[in-house]
């Protein structure tokens, strides 16, 4: 009976007319304490799916991640730390976000700018003391200009000063497992003992990216601010990948002498989203040529496999002890796409593992087995199987009847 289960299971999940997963059935990873958490991604599978792509980079650092799944494509010297200017505001723009969705913060809120935030050197937008901006608009300087003044405005804001702001970089860098970053400012400026890693600014890139309020800024390519005094400042982006790039709509530039040219940047094409993260190059024309090589490698050769679709139902009935029904009828429940080199989805294997019976009795939805995705061998992937309906025990129903017809009298 079993076998006759398992490979009409089996059957079937092959010929599922499959369509994308809207949620993995994964694990998922920390978060802080102090606000409510928004809903976490998947955890992310530190191996490449290639051991030794075909491909050479002229930086120090570099890394391609498929977003949905977190599944690392290329690294290159993933976790060597080092600086990484700018784009250490990817944390700040995190918290910043997170804040909002936590309602601590309004975009609508006024903040009058301090002396330290006005006296921010490197890139800014030229904010001046007591100058009075929306939460959105220094958020916009922070993501399209990289502006620094705009930065350590917020982080007063949120946290009362910059270093407070740095401790709670570092503290949500540890609850994302960036196991090799530390943070000193909020800004990335040089500072002693600040620095990151390839695949550690991937992980809080994800996060920012996973946020549909992100992209109402990130795509903006020029705007004037309005200092409120008649004084006006051009905001350019920096992320010329905008323009560069079909389907990039977010990323974050950064350079410093110690740092070299630095991008952690993101682009969507018929549905999959990458991250790709170069730290390092010789020049900001090379970072972007970089950075357009590995989402060319990953799109031209992998795709997003959707595996199973919950609520799918399962042809067959798994045989039930001891009930009003013999058997019971199956779904999945959850969804699994996955990430593969394009003309490999025939090395996935789905395998099922159900009892050779259940007890009554049974609720809708009870979980009463799983279905294993494989590859290659491996175990990748579970995805359980539940009960479509609901099996009473023998006699229950009599009873409730009986009982039932007693309470007329």
């Amino acid at each position: 009976m079993r076998k006759t289960l398992a490979a009409l299971l089996t059957l079937f999940l092959l010929l599922l007319p499959l369509a994308r997963a809207q949620e993995l059935d994964l694990s998922l990873s920390p978060t802080p304490a102090p606000t409510e958490a928004p809903p976490a991604l998947p955890p992310i599978s530190q191996a490449p799916l290639l051991e030794n792509p075909p491909m050479r980079l002229n930086c120090a650092a570099a890394l391609l991640m498929e977003a949905d799944s977190g599944q690392i494509i290329f690294q290159m010297n993933a976790d060597s730390p080092r600086p990484v200017a700018s784009v250490t505001k990817v944390m700040t723009i995190l918290l910043t976000l997170e804040q909002l969705e936590a309602g601590r913060i309004a975009l609508s809120d006024a903040i009058t700018v301090s002396d330290s935030a006005a006296g921010m050197g490197g890139s800014q937008v030229l904010l001046d003391v007591g100058e009075r901006q929306s939460v959105s608009t220094l958020l916009k300087c922070m993501i399209v200009g990289s502006a620094n003044d705009a930065a350590v405005a917020l982080a007063e804001a949120m946290y009362g000063s910059e270093a407070l702001c740095a401790e709670a970089m570092n503290r949500r860098a540890e609850a994302l497992g960036m196991a090799n970053s530390r943070f000193v400012n909020c800004t990335g400026l040089p500072a002693e003992g600040q620095h990151t890693t390839a695949r550690d600014v991937a992980v809080m890139a994800r996060e920012v990216f996973a946020r549909d309020l992100y992209y109402d800024f990130s795509t903006v390519w020029m705007e004037d601010i309005d200092h409120g005094d008649g004084r006006t400042t051009q905001l350019v982006n920096t992320n010329k990948l905008l323009k560069l790039y079909d389907g990039c709509d977010g990323g974050k530039t950064g350079s410093t002498n110690e740092a070299g040219y630095c991008v952690a940047a993101t682009a969507r094409r018929g549905g999959m989203r990458l991250i790709a993260v170069v730290l390092g190059a010789a020049s900001g024309k090379e970072r972007f040529a970089l950075a357009q090589q590995l989402f060319d490698y990953g799109f031209a050769n992998y795709r997003q496999y959707p595996v199973a679709r919950k609520g799918t139902k399962v042809r067959g009935q798994l045989p039930v002890t001891g009930g009003e029904a013999e058997g019971v009828s199956l779904v999945l429940d959850g969804d699994l796409t996955l990430l593969v080199n394009k003309g490999d989805e025939q090395r996935v294997e789905l395998s099922p593992d159900l009892p050779e019976s259940v007890p009554a009795p049974v609720q809708p939805g009870d979980v009463v087995g799983r279905v294993n995705v494989i590859v290659d061998g491996r175990s990748v992937a579970q995805i359980p199987v539940a009960a479509a309906e609901g099996v009473e025990a023998k006699g229950v129903a009599l009873d409730r009847i009986w009982r039932n017809w007693m309470g007329h009298f």
